[in-house]
C-alpha cells in the first residue's frame, strides 16, 4: 500500500535547479535512508512532502488518514512550556478524547433511558480507545522515552525556552517518537545525541513497525536501521534495495557502465561526423552521408554529470607552540552550579585529545573555560606560550545575511576574490553555493563555510566541538584525514567513534569527573 506518492517533481531556487522530474513512492513498513552530498536537496525534499514548500511542478499525494511526524532541524518551541508539557502534547488527540468522554458523562444525569443507553455505548467506545492507546500510562511512557534520549538529565520540569539547540532537538525527537505516527520523517536525528542515546534510538527504529524516511550521514547508524536507499544526485532520485554498502557497489557499477557506454558512443559520433564531413560534397556518396547525418540527429546522446568537487582540507600551521598547551588547577566548571569535581588536567604539544561522554555533562563548558570564554566556578586555567587557536563551535551564534564570498572575505580582507573562491571550492562548494547567501545553505554547506575560515587561519591548536554534524560522507572522511595529518594539537568533542578513534592520541571520558548522576 502506497502511503506517499510524489510524481514528476521539479523545484529550484532562482537559477539553481534542485530536482528535475523526480518521482517517489513510500510503501507501508519501508525504512528508507535518504542520502546524498550536502546541498543536493534532502531537507528541501522533506519540506516539499510536508507542505512547507510548494514545488515548482509535480504532485505530492498522501493516502487518507495517514499520521505524519517530522523532525525538523529548525522547529521552534513555545516559551512557558516545560519539557514534560511538550512531550505530553504528543497525546493531545487522547486528551481531546477524554474531554469528549467526560462531556458525555455530564449529559447522563438528564438523559432518558434510550439516550442513556446511547451515551453509555459512546463512552464505552471512547474508554476502549483510551485504554488501547495506553492513555492511563502516559506518564510512564513519557518518562521511558525521556530517559532513553537523556532528557531526564536536562530536567522534565525545565522551560523549553532555556534549552540549547541540541536539547531542543532532543525534545522534538522524543515528542515525535511518543506520537508513533504512521510515517516518521527524520532529518539528521543523531546530530545532538551522544553514543548511549544513539544506541537507544537505533534499537527503537529497528523495532519500529511503521514506515520512516531518515536523512543521516552517520553510515553505521543508517545501515543498522534501514532496508532501502534513495540517493539524491544531479537533480535525480534513485532507489536501491539494501544498505549503504550495497548501494555503493551498485552505484559504482552503474557509473562504470555509463562511462563505458559514453566512450563507445563518443567514438561512434566521431566516426559518423568524420564520414559526413568527407562525403557530403561528393555526389556518389551524398546519400550515404545524409543517412549518417540522420542517424546522428536521432541519436540519444549520453551525458556524463559533471564531477562534483571533493573537499580538500589542509590546515595552515602556525609556529610551534610551547611544550604545555594548557594546565588546570582544581578547576570546577559550570554556570550557576558545578558541573565537575575539581580538575587537574594537562595537555602537551602534539596531543590530540577526544572528549567523550553523555550530553549535558559539561564538555562544551570545559572547552569554553579552557579558552577563557567563561569564568570557572573556582580554580584556574593556565594557557601555554605561543598558542594560535582555531575554534569550531557546535552552533553558529548568528544567522548571516552575507554571501559565502562576503562571509570569508570579512575574515581575510587581504585575499583576492579569486583566492576566496578557490578556498571555498577546496571545501567542496560549487559556484552556485559560493554565490548564495549563507542563510539559504544546508547545514552541511554552512559547516563547510565555517571550516573554510578555520583552515585558512594559521593555527597550532584546533578546538573542535562536534565538527562532523551535518557533514556528508566525503567531507567527514577528508576532515578525518586532515586532522590526522595536522602537526599541531587538537581538542575534539565527538560522539562518532568511527571519526575520533583514528584521530585521537588520547581519549578523556568526561563522565569520570562530572557531578551529574547516571
Amino acid at each position: 500500500m502506497s502511503l506517499l506518492s510524489v510524481k514528476n517533481l521539479s523545484h529550484g531556487f532562482g537559477d539553481r535547479a534542485i530536482f528535475n522530474d523526480v518521482s517517489f513512492r513510500l510503501l507501508k513498513g519501508e525504512h528508507i535512508g535518504l542520502i546524498g552530498a550536502n546541498g543536493e536537496g534532502k531537507s528541501t525534499f522533506m519540506n516539499i512532502i510536508t507542505g512547507k514548500l510548494e514545488p515548482d511542478e509535480g504532485k505530492v499525494e498522501w493516502s487518507k488518514r495517514v499520521r505524519v511526524g517530522y523532525l525538523d532541524q529548525h522547529a521552534a518551541l513555545k516559551q512557558g512550556m516545560s519539557v514534560r508539557d511538550v512531550l505530553k502534547t504528543a497525546f493531545q488527540y487522547l486528551f481531546d478524547m477524554e474531554a469528549e468522554m467526560n462531556e458525555l458523562f455530564g449529559k447522563m444525569g438528564d438523559a432518558s433511558p434510550e439516550e442513556l443507553e446511547q451515551l453509555l455505548e459512546e463512552t464505552g467506545t471512547l474508554q476502549d480507545a483510551l485504554t488501547n492507546n495506553d492513555f492511563y500510562i502516559i506518564d510512564a511512557k513519557v518518562e521511558e522515552v525521556a530517559r532513553g534520549l537523556g532528557l531526564d538529565d536536562i530536567g522534565l520540569d525545565r522551560d523549553v525556552h532555556d534549552l540549547s539547540g541540541g536539547q531542543r532537538t532532543k525534545v522534538l525527537l522524543a515528542k515525535l517518537l511518543l506520537e508513533k505516527p504512521d510515517i516518521l520523517l527524520l532529518d539528521e536525528p543523531t546530530n545532538y545525541l551522544d553514543e548511549q542515546h544513539i544506541e537507544w534510538l537505533k534499537r527503537y527504529l529497528q523495532n519500529y513497525e511503521n514506515a520512516f524516511i531518515l536523512i543521516s550521514h552517520d553510515i553505521p547508524f543508517l545501515n543498522s536501521v534501514i532496508n532501502l536507499i534513495y540517493h539524491m544526485e544531479n537533480q535525480e532520485l534513485n532507489r536501491y534495495t539494501g544498505d549503504y554498502e550495497e548501494f555503493q557497489k551498485i552505484y559504482e557499477m552503474k557509473k562504470q557502465q555509463l562511462e563505458a557506454a559514453y566512450k563507445k558512443q563518443q567514438q561512434e559520433i566521431s566516426e559518423l561526423k568524420d564520414f559526413v564531413a568527407r562525403n557530403k560534397a561528393r555526389v556518389s556518396t551524398r546519400n550515404m552521408a545524409m543517412s549518417r547525418q540522420k542517424k546522428l540527429d536521432k541519436m540519444d546522446v549520453i551525458e556524463l554529470a559533471a564531477e562534483k568537487p571533493k573537499p580538500e582540507f589542509r590546515f595552515r600551521e602556525a609556529r610551534t607552540a610551547g611544550k604545555v598547551i594548557f594546565e588546570t588547577k582544581d578547576l570546577v566548571i559550570g554556570y550557576d552550579e558545578p558541573l565537575s569535581r575539581p580538575l587537574n588536567l594537562r595537555m602537551e604539544r602534539g596531543q590530540k585529545i577526544a572528549l567523550t561522554g553523555a550530553n549535558g555533562i559539561g564538555k562544551t563548558t570545559l572547552l569554553r573555560s579552557i579558552l577563557g570564554e567563561i569564568k570557572p566556578i573556582s580554580g584556574t586555567v593556565e594557557q601555554g606560550d605561543y598558542l594560535h587557536i582555531g575554534y569550531f563551535e557546535q552552533e553558529m551564534k548568528t544567522s548571516s545575511q552575507n554571501t559565502c564570498i562576503e562571509e570569508v572575505w570579512d575574515e581575510f580582507p587581504s585575499f583576492t576574490q579569486y583566492e576566496i573562491r578557490a578556498a571555498l571550492a577546496k571545501c567542496g562548494l560549487m559556484t552556485k553555493h559560493i554565490e548564495s547567501k549563507v542563510s539559504v545553505l544546508s547545514g552541511g554547506e554552512k559547516a563547510k563555510v565555517r571550516l573554510c575560515k578555520l583552515i585558512n587561519r594559521d593555527t597550532n591548536l584546533l578546538v573542535l566541538d562536534e565538527p562532523t554534524n551535518h557533514l556528508d560522507v566525503d567531507a567527514k572522511e577528508e576532515l578525518k584525514r586532515a586532522l590526522k595529518e595536522f602537526k599541531g594539537s587538537i581538542l575534539l568533542i565527538s560522539h562518532e567513534p568511527e571519526f575520533y578513534q583514528e584521530v585521537a592520541t588520547d581519549i578523556w571520558n568526561c563522565e569520570s569527573w562530572t557531578t551529574k548522576v547516571f
